[in-house]
């Protein structure tokens, strides 16, 4: 990234190789890097550290182990691993052939998935994570409202919730959408440009309301999901910076 603007500013450039500088960090040839709306932000916007152009973006990123420092001990040359990390100016992202990344960001790559799907995976799964467990609290049994559960953290919401044993009741647009997230386990989906998410929502729960509202939209969605919450309940939205 050159300068702050259009797609036009990110341009390909010859920079050094990253070099590993201490004993708990690796060095990655890098073989996906994720697209995240972030890095959209921060290029239009500008990174955290303006100060800093020209920046390599991207926080998500997949790759093979080319090294490793003195004492790692979880990982060996030749691993598959993938990782959020960097991307923020300070720290060089993911557009890059090579990176270097302090091992407790690393995580093995499950063989199942191809280095393209890992990296899109990350801040994604991060995130998802985060809104159920870390702030939301979610517990087996109860219930959670999930805006926009198609979407790129949304769908993976509904998965997280529903191994966890939740209820799931989920917001959609179109039949499309509906039919994924009945697949991935949502038990009751709202068209909610047809009908009132907030009425249905509380039809599906005996009008108590939801455990947990995690809120991917926004706005009128965000402020109108407090009406569909039962006493007490908890509301989490990602959406910082949107």
């Amino acid at each position: 990234m050159t300068a702050v603007g259009g797609p036009d500013v990110l341009q390909i450039r010859e920079v050094p190789d990253p070099e590993i500088r201490t004993g708990t960090e690796v060095l990655v040839r890098l073989k996906a890097a994720g697209i995240n709306p972030v890095d959209a932000k921060q290029r239009g916007r500008g990174t955290w550290y303006p100060s800093d152009l020209p920046s390599i973006l991207g926080i998500d990123g997949s790759g093979v182990i080319e090294a490793v420092g003195a004492v790692v001990k979880g990982f060996k040359k030749g691993d598959e691993v993938f990782f959020a990390h960097g991307g923020f100016g300070k720290q060089p992202g993911k557009y890059a052939e090579y990176t270097v990344v302090e091992e407790r960001f690393l995580a093995h790559k499950p063989t199942s998935i191809s280095f393209a799907e890992a990296a899109a995976a990350t801040s994604s799964c991060i995130t998802a994570w985060e809104c159920l467990f870390y702030l939301g609290q979610l517990d087996k049994g109860q219930s959670v409202l999930v805006q926009a559960g198609a979407g790129g953290v949304g769908h993976i919401v509904v998965q997280l919730a529903r191994e966890k044993g939740a209820r799931v009741c989920t917001t959609v647009n179109n039949d499309e959408k509906a039919t994924l997230v009945k697949k991935l386990g949502a038990q009751n989906v709202i068209y909610y440009e047809k009908t009132d998410f907030v009425g249905e929502t509380l039809q599906w729960t005996d009008r108590k309301g939801v455990d947990l509202a995690i809120d991917l939209v926004g706005k009128e969605a965000f402020f109108r999901s407090f009406s569909a919450v039962r006493f007490y309940g908890t509301i989490v939205t990602p959406r910082s910076g949107s």
